[in-house]
């Protein structure tokens, strides 16, 4: 997609379609149109749509007068989410070249980056398999009018490029199916992003992890034909200061889980091939982090395995020795997301890691929690926290956090091993946030269950069906921001 600033009057645009924005206190409709608002055609409602053609006075071809909400609340996230859901609305009519409007309030590098990852966001499709295109109309160009402004647009522009793109890369392995996205090509397509990038790659086989000691993620491997990968990629700024802080970055990276010997139900058993969205996010974070150079060097740890049932498949009641040493009761075997997490977890401790962040669609309790609009989020840590949430609020990523009590420990408690890997129905996410506490130990850490918002199993005005890349642009901004 063409992406670029342009300074002119928006009369003088030539676009098959201007977007401006209608506030529900601010009206921007052309001169002539008032009366839509006053008939309530226009209420200025959060993505609410009126096209209008051949406008007097304007060169481009329609205006699509796009709904923003209220002005007084309005945040440059949902500045995204409005221009995503206007490119999906032009898209659904054929329209390939659109110009935004951007008010001269909001002509910022914060809103020029959201205008731009919405388009790129919007534009996206989970049809690559597809072998008819006929309907696919991708957005040839997206152009932002502002009226003057600095060279910091264009740093907002192409920021918003690279965490769009970014994403998009995460959102597209998520809708890989297994058959074409094993452990062992998920580390290819990593180690082809670490070479575009310039980041540090190593992928750990299944010798040298057995030789490390990582019994806990060997166990679940047991079961495929396919052999599980560790991928690590590093990222080191330019002019490295002693003392900095190490960010460890960690996901998830099961890439079809069947739930093994504890099988689960056949109903959404396709949707399984998102259980490596963690890893997604990560991969796609590193490939933004590479491009936009933080100060602080970054580690990004995926395990990535297959859930699989065979002959030689984990059973109820197997013992294995994590990497930490720490003994675990395998109670259920589709509670694996925690087990390849808990090795990854020590091991990107050994890399030198300070800070430790990691994505899992660990639990269908979370979902029952939080439902598909949050993700469940747990620290140890207040300081890496206020971190986090200062990210994620600016990226417009919501999260709530859950409590971790001593008293779910309990729940862990086995008489053969240190602990299970289950704790019981009764607060389920947060018991699996206990088990991952115990790997985490006094390093700095939160864990994110990502399990209710990493995929849409319907389109929304603003997204395509499937994997969201949800987390990439907070991970990345936590790293962009980080002060000491």
């Amino acid at each position: 997609m063409e992406l670029t600033l342009d300074r002119k009057s928006p009369f003088e645009v030539q676009a098959d379609a201007l977007i401006v924005l209608e506030f529900e206190e601010q009206s921007s409709l052309p001169k002539g149109y008032e009366p839509m608002r006053e008939a309530g055609e226009l209420k200025g409602k959060l993505k609410e749509f009126a096209l209008l053609h051949h406008v007097p006075g304007y060169k481009a071809h329609r205006i699509l007068v796009a709904g923003a909400g209220m002005k007084k609340s309005f945040h440059s996230s949902d500045l995204r989410t409005v221009i995503a859901a206007s490119v999906r609305f032009l898209k659904a009519r054929h329209l390939g070249k659109a110009s935004l409007v951007l008010p001269e309030d909001l002509s910022t590098p914060e809103h020029v980056s959201a205008a731009s990852e919405g388009a790129i966001l919007g534009d996206f499709e989970c049809d690559r398999l597809k072998s008819d295109h006929a309907e696919d109309t991708p957005l040839a160009s997206f152009h932002i009018v502002v009226d003057g402004g600095g060279d910091d647009l264009e740093a907002g522009l192409k920021r918003g490029r690279i965490l769009a793109e970014s994403q998009n890369f995460a959102r597209a392995l998520g809708n890989e199916p297994a058959n074409l996205l094993t452990p062992t090509i998920l580390a290819d397509r990593a180690q082809a992003m670490a070479r575009e990038t310039g980041l540090g790659f190593e992928v750990l086989d299944e010798a040298r992890m057995r030789e490390l000691g990582m019994g806990a993620l060997l166990g679940v491997s047991q079961g495929s034909a396919e052999p599980p990968a560790m991928i690590v990629l590093r990222y080191e700024p330019k002019h490295p200061a002693a003392g900095k802080p190490k960010l460890g970055l960690v996901g998830k990276g099961v890439t079809f889980d069947t739930g093994g010997i504890s099988i689960k139900p056949a109903d959404k058993m396709d949707q399984m091939k998102f259980d490596m969205c963690g890893a997604a996010a990560v991969i796609g974070a590193m490939r933004a982090i590479a491009l936009l150079e933080p100060s602080i060097p970054v580690i990004g740890v995926c395990p990535s395995v297959e859930n699989m049932l065979g002959p030689k498949a984990q059973r109820p009641g197997d013992i294995v020795t994590s990497l930490s040493g720490k003994t675990i009761e395998v109670l259920n075997t589709d509670a694996e997301g925690r087990l390849i997490l808990a090795d990854a977890l020590t091991y990107a401790q050994q890399l030198g890691c300070t800070h430790l962040v990691d994505a899992a669609t660990l639990t269908g309790a979370v979902v029952v929690a939080l439902g598909h609009h949050h993700t469940g989020m747990f620290s140890t840590d207040d300081a890496l926290l206020e971190r986090w949430k200062h990210a994620t609020e600016s990226e417009g990523e919501p999260m709530w956090r859950l409590p971790l009590g001593a008293e779910y420990r309990e729940q862990l408690k086995s008489g053969y091993a240190d602990m299970g890997n289950i704790g019981g129905r009764d607060g389920g996410a947060i018991t699996a946030a206990m088990f991952l506490k115990e790997f985490a130990g006094e390093t700095p850490w939160i864990h994110l269950d990502i399990a209710g918002t990493a995929w849409n199993e319907k389109s929304k005005p603003h997204m395509a069906e499937g994997g969201t890349g949800v987390l990439v642009r907070s991970f990345v901004t936590l790293a962009v921001n980080w002060r000491d």
